[in-house]
């Protein structure tokens, strides 16, 4: 579970920067801070701005320190996976051109978004099963 974690932390925490870096982002001179008016493409698909790297790295650091335990990878991985299915809720009904967009939010990150969300919650549980179900050692 903590691996898990620190994993999808770690994650985070790469695509955060690499939003930054001319080449892995295309059109970093049209990155903007916030909003859909943002031309830069991470990998040439996903649109990105200021404030949605920092977003990244933001969730990034906080996979890394919650992954300090058990628990909290646990809430971590499950809690994020929800905020990622609001996301993706929240990018299917804002107008991609409206000031709504702050993040800024397109189809590829909308889709994105749902395989995190699903994904983070499926480690969250499964992982966490796997453990409270272990054997102890004991008769």
């Amino acid at each position: 579970m903590r691996r898990a974690a620190m994993l999808v932390g770690a994650v985070f925490l790469l695509v955060g920067v690499l939003g930054f870096i001319p080449g892995v982002t295309s059109n970093i001179a049209l990155l903007t801070g916030a909003g859909h008016e943002s031309g830069a493409l991470l990998l040439g698909v996903f649109q990105v701005s200021i404030l949605h790297n920092i977003v990244h790295l933001l969730f990034g650091i906080a996979g890394l320190a919650f992954a300090r335990s058990a628990r909290g990878a646990r809430n971590y991985l499950i809690g994020g996976g929800v905020i990622y299915l609001l996301l993706w809720l929240y990018g299917l009904f804002v107008d991609p051109s409206s000031s709504a967009n702050f993040v800024p939010l397109n189809n590829a990150d909308n889709w994105l978004h749902l395989v995190l969300g699903i994904g983070m919650i499926v480690l969250g549980v499964t992982l966490g099963r796997s453990r409270s179900t272990a054997p102890t050692g004991t008769p």
